[in-house]
């Protein structure tokens, strides 16, 4: 025979779209007082024997105050709701409880027009994701101004930073009053050490973004290879 223990037990559906359990209630309640089980976390009750929102539950429900609002009723610590940063090309198919709790390792930078984030050479602390505005970046080869690329909503620069600290390989300028995410490279670590079933997700769309801009800058050289062949010089 089960325990009563066992009995009422519970598991709870994670950020990471996998099960974690079986906990008891108390420390189901400690989860919910951390703010890692929220209003909208999906839970399963052994005695009633289905999913239910944790608020829905009645042991639990008296455990949710003001604080414990669902995800979509809240604005994330940035001041920005799940819907705000899935506009961002990378964060798309990320969860709201996975956005809110990303954005707990972001930071909101307004950039005026015409200012330079950093210079080329500078030593690189963070990557940067573009939420409204537009930049770019450039290097100044002879005196004048070569633009690289330039960066709209959705976008994102600057993730080597993450990586290896390097140094900036280009200026990036406002080319109008612009909104950025930054994640610091102490609050990328942060993520990774305290919350690896997030940071899996996160880079692997960053990874496939990468790779796409990768192929397509081969793809142009090839061509460019392919046109000075066949001018025969």
């Amino acid at each position: 025979m089960e325990s009563l223990e066992s009995i009422n037990s519970y598991f709870i559906w994670g950020i990471d779209d996998s099960p974690y359990g079986p906990v008891v209630l108390s420390m189901l309640v400690d989860w919910i007082n951390d703010g890692r089980v929220l209003a909208d976390t999906w839970v399963f009750a052994r005695s009633a024997g289905n999913w239910q929102k944790a608020s829905e539950i009645s042991e639990l429900g008296n455990h949710f105050g003001p604080k414990n609002e669902t995800v979509s009723e809240t604005s994330s610590r940035a001041g920005l709701t799940p819907g705000s940063l899935r506009r961002i090309k990378i964060l798309a198919d990320l969860k709201d409880a996975q956005l809110s709790h990303l954005s707990d390792f972001m930071e909101l930078q307004k950039v005026p027009q015409w200012s330079v984030l950093f210079n080329q050479g500078d030593a690189g602390d963070a990557m940067y994701l573009v939420l409204a505005g537009e930049m770019r970046a450039r290097m100044m080869i002879g005196g004048k101004e070569t633009i690289l690329a330039t960066f709209e909503p959705g976008d994102f620069f600057g993730d080597m930073a993450l990586f290896d600290n390097g140094p900036r390989s280009a200026d990036v300028v406002a080319n109008a009053d612009s909104v950025l995410l930054k994640i610091s490279t102490v609050n990328f670590n942060r993520l990774t050490r305290e919350a690896p079933a997030l940071a899996t997700p996160f880079l692997q769309a960053t990874a496939r973004t990468l790779s796409a801009r990768i192929r397509a800058d081969n793809k142009r050289l090839s061509r460019v290879t392919q046109q000075y062949s066949a001018s025969g010089m």
